[in-house]
């Protein structure tokens, strides 16, 4: 059916909700008559004057309700209660001098109404908006209430600039954004996954992505040789500040380039990032580690680098010691390590070193954490300190800058990486207690570490795993240790890029040929015929000219949560899960009747509550 345009000598537009946002308006707009809409944020009488702060999404501005405007409406003002959804008409006027908001960016101005619409009224909120301490699960179970607080909002707003500023720069580049499935196959990304039944083939799944690796690659040798996208991604692990079982990452693969190239097109992607979304101006080229030097130096592979607390070797020292822990560690070839925290000595007693030594053991399977404090008074206290000579003493303190005030934290053990994992810890533990990070709050540190090692042994599996993934390429002069069985000297062509400790993102160069990519899945335990049913379109699309590729993968909640200063990426996602994996607000996840199950050929074991 045709509809004609109504004749414009005729035609009235409805009538808007607003003619302003509750932000825009200014000493400039003195005079004229608006109409505003909005929530009530709070009402005031002021004996017989009515002062609503109306807000919306922009802002807060000022309305003030007089009898000789209009009686009716001050009458129903004064029965607004905060969140009531309103309708206002008036006239802006400037505040009485002495009475401007500095605060507000209408702070100058405020509403005259001369009419008010109650568009709907609200109940009472389980809690108060303006209240920073109210219990998460409370804010999650209301989220939608919660989302109304400034900081949620300016959460949210700060996500959309940043992923703005992500697909600008990278359409810039020449990438295009391109979507992949959401129902694919299980992939080896190294967490569970999600499982979705299929009720057209019975018996069988889906599973949703962990990444879109394979599909990004395969894009690669499609020709579309530049890709992005910003991916949800899925994982059933365990959770914590830092992880969600749904998340969002950015995307990006490209062909023929190297990692150097991925690097410095990620740097100039950040760098606009925090220019558009917070104005910051970041400096490039950001400096580059190897694995190997931020485990030796920091225990960790994402070290903080905006305080030392730099770990030192120590096994030369204890060679002949009387230390019997030390001495066999230094004997074979092991990793003596220490740290010195300096001036912890007065924070830490021996009651709370006792419950560190405690932490380790639960939370590292540590048998103790070895220190040494050194009291103002001149003494060193240690248990294990009447084991050392003289000389040992003396070259520990010289090697250590040990002085009155300090406390020493030592590892010793055959492999770096158990003594990383602990000290790398305490490093951190270390840091908090002394203040060092409370001046720099506000300092972006990047950095990348470079250089992984490709493969690691798992002793629970008892077999070769990938570090990354299975379709990271060795180093090219790493090649002849991978042929000969060497796997443990095998570096990767990989690299993550770290912000204040925590890691944003990482990447690697991928394998592009069928035989070298059968070789690596050979090496991780995985024979020709599981080669076959989990990974015979990829062998197969290597087999038909696949370019050289790689690509990074950054997420987007953590890097929102550092650019907002929040603790959570919670904080920045509008509805998350809490740290059970469950949403409160919608009640799930839900069991499913005895028909839905049928009709996906899924029967359920688990016990009801």
């Amino acid at each position: 059916m045709l509809h004609l345009c109504p004749n414009p000598a005729t035609f009235r537009a409805p009538a808007m909700y607003r003619t302003h946002s509750c932000h825009q308006l200014r000493p400039a707009d003195i005079g004229q008559s608006v109409t505003l809409a909005g929530w009530v944020n709070t009402n005031r009488d002021q004996g017989g004057v009515i002062f609503v702060d109306l807000r919306d999404r922009e802002g807060v501005t000022q309305i003030v309700f007089r009898s000789e405007e209009n009686a009716d409406a001050t009458v129903h003002a004064h029965k607004l209660r905060s969140e009531d959804v309103i309708q206002i008409t008036g006239k802006v006027a400037a505040r009485l001098p002495g009475t401007e908001n500095a605060k507000l960016a209408t702070g100058a101005i405020e509403i005259i109404a001369t009419d008010l619409k109650v568009l709907n009224k609200a109940d009472v909120p389980p809690f108060p908006l303006d209240d920073p301490k109210v219990n998460e699960d409370l804010r999650l179970e209301y989220r939608y209430l919660d989302l109304r607080t400034d900081h949620m909002q300016r959460n949210l707003k700060l996500r959309h600039r940043i992923v703005k500023a992500t697909r600008d720069y990278l359409d810039d580049a020449g990438f295009l954004e391109i979507e992949t499935p959401v129902l694919s196959n299980p992939t080896p990304e190294g967490a569970r996954d999600f499982l979705v039944p299929s009720r057209l083939n019975p018996g069988t799944f889906y599973a949703l992505p962990q990444a879109p690796q394979q599909y990004k690659q395969l894009l690669q040798v499609a020709g579309l040789e530049k890709y992005f996208q910003i991916a949800r991604c899925f994982r059933d692990e365990d959770l914590r500040a830092d992880r969600q079982p749904e998340f969002t990452q950015i995307d990006v693969e490209a062909s023929f380039i190297t990692d150097v190239e991925i690097q410095t097109l990620i740097e100039g992607m950040l760098k606009r990032i925090f220019k558009e979304a917070r104005g910051v101006d970041i400096p490039t080229p950001f400096p580059r580690m190897t694995y190997a030097d931020a485990m030796n130096r920091f225990g960790s592979d994402k070290p903080d680098l905006r305080f030392g607390l730099e770990l030192v070797d120590l096994a030369d020292i204890f060679k002949e010691s009387g230390f019997k822990v030390f001495r066999s560690v230094a004997d074979s070839g092991g990793v003596i390590k220490a740290l010195n925290a300096k001036g912890a000595a007065a924070l830490l007693s021996k009651e709370q070193l006792k419950k560190w030594e405690e932490w380790v053991k639960t939370e590292f399977g540590a048998k103790g954490l070895a220190y040494i404090k050194w009291s103002e008074g001149g003494e060193w206290e240690s248990p294990i300190v009447k084991f050392f000579s003289d000389a040992e003493k003396k070259a520990l303190a010289e090697r250590m800058g040990f002085a009155a005030g300090d406390v020493l934290f030592f590892g010793a053990d055959m492999k770096l990486e158990a003594v990383a994992e602990v000290l790398g810890r305490v490093r951190l533990r270390c840091a908090d207690i002394l203040g060092l990070l409370a001046a720099k709050k506000d300092e972006l540190n990047f950095l990348w570490v470079v250089d992984f090692p490709l493969l690691a042994f798992s002793p629970e599996d008892n077999h070769w795993v990938a570090v990354h993934h299975p379709f990271t390429r060795p180093k090219a002069e790493d090649m002849p240790a991978l042929e000969a069985g060497e796997y443990a000297k095998v570096r990767a062509v990989a690299y993550d890029v770290v912000l204040n400790g925590v890691e944003l993102g990482g990447g690697s160069i991928r394998i592009h040929e069928k035989d070298l990519q059968t070789k690596m899945f050979e090496v991780l335990g995985v024979g020709p015929e599981e080669q076959q049913l989990k990974f015979a379109h990829l062998l197969r699309a290597f087999s038909f000219g696949a370019p050289p590729h790689g690509g990074i993968a950054l997420g987007l909640d953590r890097l929102v949560m550092l650019a907002v200063g929040a603790e959570s990426i919670r904080e920045v996602i509008a509805f998350p899960k809490n740290n059970r994996g469950c949403d409160l607000m919608t009640h799930s996840p839900v069991e499913v009747d005895f028909k839905q199950l049928r009709e996906v050929y899924i029967s359920s074991t688990a016990k009801k509550n």
